[in-house]
């Protein structure tokens, strides 16, 4: 099955040709361990060069947070990461 054509809400095209879109989506999937939001990070333990890595841990596609919460799931022996539908949230104001 073909993936549906996204609506594009906004476009800006650059000098070089470069096509920048602003997508519409209907939520944002968050994975979620034991129901309460969670970060992810990846480091080596044994050199602290380059430092550490933050992954993703919320997709605007459903598909991508149920294979990390699955893998997630099985990497840690675990059955407390879900994902969890965004589509109403409180909108904040930036401290200055």
């Amino acid at each position: 099955m073909a993936r549906p054509k996204p609506t594009i809400i906004l476009e800006q095209v650059d000098q070089s040709y470069n096509s920048e879109q602003i997508l519409k989506a209907d939520s944002i999937f968050a994975v979620y361990y034991e129901d309460a939001p969670i970060n992810l990070r990846t480091m080596n333990t044994l050199v602290n060069y380059p430092g550490p890595k933050y992954k993703k841990v919320s997709f605007s596609n459903s598909g991508h947070a149920f294979n990390l919460a699955d893998r997630l799931n099985k990497k840690f022996n675990s059955v407390l990461f879900s994902v969890v539908r965004l589509d109403n949230g409180e909108k904040i104001e930036r401290n200055s």
